[in-house]
């Protein structure tokens, strides 16, 4: 397995494994497949706010991709990201997931943020909520019947791991003032 940064040559495999995940699992809350030209906007835009999107690669099929984007827009929220994972069915159970989440992590603490954030769609969902824990993360809550699909109501189980020195000391740079 190689991990590298998503190009747009991988957006038709990255586009085919969300379908699948969008159609048939409840890790999303999409109910209808995005194109590969929103897949293609959608890194871009993440590639645009300088962080990174990343794909697994086996004899260069993708087996599965992770990126990582701003938990919110609001300036206090910077030092702080959401991460998404998601798998090829043919690839799951095989240590992809974990190799794109710890690479996403190291990514994410060499470049200064403090908190990351995972929001795992259904509480059912055990292999991501696994996945997670085992990479540091803490279970912080869940948003009970937030979302319907495939015909029945659907949590969401909020997750934190906190990156370098966390809350224990500002950012580098910052005064004790911020602007």
């Amino acid at each position: 397995m190689k991990i590298v940064n998503a190009r747009e040559e991988h957006i038709s495999a990255i586009r085919d494994i969300y379908a699948h995940h969008v159609m048939q699992g409840t890790g999303s809350f999409e109910t209808e497949p995005p194109s590969a030209e929103e897949m293609l906007l959608r890194l871009r835009k993440i590639t645009r706010e300088e962080l990174p999107w990343f794909v697994a690669l086996h004899n260069d099929q993708v087996m599965g991709y992770c990126y990582l984007a701003r938990y919110r827009e609001r300036y206090a929220y910077r030092f702080t990201l959401e991460d998404s994972i998601y798998i090829s069915p043919m690839f799951q159970k095989q240590g992809v997931g974990k190799a794109l989440l710890h690479q996403a992590i190291a990514w994410a603490e060499a470049h200064g943020f403090r908190q990351l954030i995972a929001i795992v769609g259904d509480s059912q969902n055990q292999g991501s909520r696994a996945l997670h824990r085992q990479a540091g993360f803490r279970e912080v809550g869940t948003l009970q019947n937030i979302g319907f699909k495939h015909g029945r109501w659907l949590d969401t189980v909020l997750l934190q791991r906190e990156l370098g020195e966390g809350a224990g000391t500002p950012p580098a740079g910052l005064s004790q003032r911020e602007p």
